[in-house]
């Protein structure tokens, strides 16, 4: 009775063994297909984006403000464009971030059941709402009140080139809404995960909710919060089609008031019909803004690293 006891541990060890190598093998494949999509995407962009900087110049590219793709003596100059991403980005980034994070303490911490059992299903809603439905109601609603806002604000100008609304602020203001419910769920996550111990320290020796939840929670939350952050730029810097709909869609200095055009809405604008360089050069720009994004994703990890290292 013992020996067959004994064979029958031994054979489900074996299985459980044959199963975790099983395992092990697929797990490694998933990994080595996404290190190699990563390697793939960069190449193809670096094959494909690079021709035009040689032949048109990385200067004339880079730091030119015209672009007249189809004139008899075409320009490519895409610094405005580029300009217009960076502060349109960070502008969103800055006016979202910290309501997303608030909301996040709110839901986390603060609001009551009933009331955040209201709250929590509308942020996953805004999650599920596609790009082109947020850019239809910035069209229909916020570019008319900008327009009210510019008319009150140039009127009598000369100078001044009206946009009907669509500008570089509403733009700013459908990206900070598009990135609320990425911050807001990864961040209240993170919050949630620490650990209660920490909390039930900080209202012991004397500090309040409020102290607590500033000096305790959120320094020991903020790898999640950076991680919100990161995902928050990336979804900020590569929308399109809501930014095409409420940025009006022209190369100009990036003004609040001004119509403009992101590096997204620029491929999206001209690629049906570009062909031959004018294609390369928008190709390069696919190229910037992926620089654009490594750049961002390596720098905030690398903070998020430093503040781990400086905890440990």
């Amino acid at each position: 009775m013992n020996k067959q006891q004994t064979f029958s541990i031994q054979g489900n060890r074996k299985n459980k063994s044959a199963v975790e190598e099983i395992a092990q093998v697929i797990f490694t494949l998933c990994a080595f297909l996404a290190i190699l999509a990563v390697i793939s995407i960069t190449v193809y962009m670096v094959i494909n984006g690079t021709p035009a900087l040689f032949q048109v110049g990385i200067r004339e590219i880079l730091f030119g403000t015209a672009w007249k793709p189809t004139a008899e003596n075409p320009s490519f100059g895409i610094l405005y464009v580029i300009l217009t991403s960076i502060i349109g980005t960070a502008l969103a980034v800055l006016l979202g971030v910290p309501i997303g994070i608030l909301t996040a303490v709110f839901l986390a911490e603060t609001a009551p059941r009933k009331l955040a059992a209201l709250v929590k299903p509308a942020v996953e809603l805004l999650a599920g709402i596609p790009s082109v439905v947020y850019g239809l109601l910035g069209l229909m609603i916020l570019n008319p009140l900008m327009y009210k806002l510019e008319l009150a604000i140039f009127k009598g100008s000369d100078t001044h080139q009206f946009t009907g609304g669509a500008n570089l602020l509403s733009a700013v203001i459908v990206l900070a809404i598009m990135i609320l419910p990425t911050v807001i769920n990864i961040s209240e996550s993170a919050i949630r995960a620490v650990h209660p111990s920490l909390k039930s320290a900080s209202l012991a020796l004397g500090a309040s909710h409020i102290q607590t939840i500033f000096k305790v929670i959120l320094p020991a939350a903020k790898s999640g919060i950076i991680t919100a952050v990161v995902l928050g730029v990336g979804r900020a810097i590569g929308e399109a089609m809501a930014i095409t709909l409420v940025s009006g869609s022209s190369v100009n200095i990036p003004l609040p008031f001004n119509s403009v055009r992101f590096l997204t809405t620029a491929i999206v604008a001209e690629m049906g019909y570009a062909s031959g360089l004018h294609r390369q050069v928008l190709f390069t720009i696919g190229l910037v803004l992926f620089v654009f994004i490594m750049i961002i994703n390596i720098t905030l990890n690398s903070i998020l690293k430093k503040g781990e290292r400086e905890d440990a």
